[in-house]
């Protein structure tokens, strides 16, 4: 494992925003929902619901410096208006 990689996975953690680098949703934002060893399983409250999460390898993923608290990845309306700007721009979500 790369020294990249290994840093990588120590600072994931639940609540983490993510950026997709790869695959079919690559530059989506997502919500870390739990990391394990080479993978991490995140949700964005619309395609991936909280209660069947994309699991994804690290290696395809770009954190960002950004934290969504506990109490908003409780619900995927609440995950939906966290991730709201950075998936599509300033304005406020009208039927999230």
């Amino acid at each position: 494992m790369a020294q990249a990689e290994r840093n990588t996975q120590t600072l994931l953690k639940r609540g983490s925003v993510v950026r997709s680098a790869a695959g079919h949703d690559a530059g989506s934002f997502y919500v870390v929902l739990k990391a394990e060893a080479e993978f991490v399983l995140i949700a964005d409250g619309r395609r991936r619901k909280a209660e069947k999460p994309k699991r994804k390898n690290i290696r395809h993923i770009a954190k960002t410096n950004q934290v969504v608290p506990e109490e908003d990845l409780l619900t995927d309306k609440k995950i939906r208006r966290a991730l709201w700007e950075l998936n599509f721009g300033s304005g406020s979500p009208v039927a999230c």
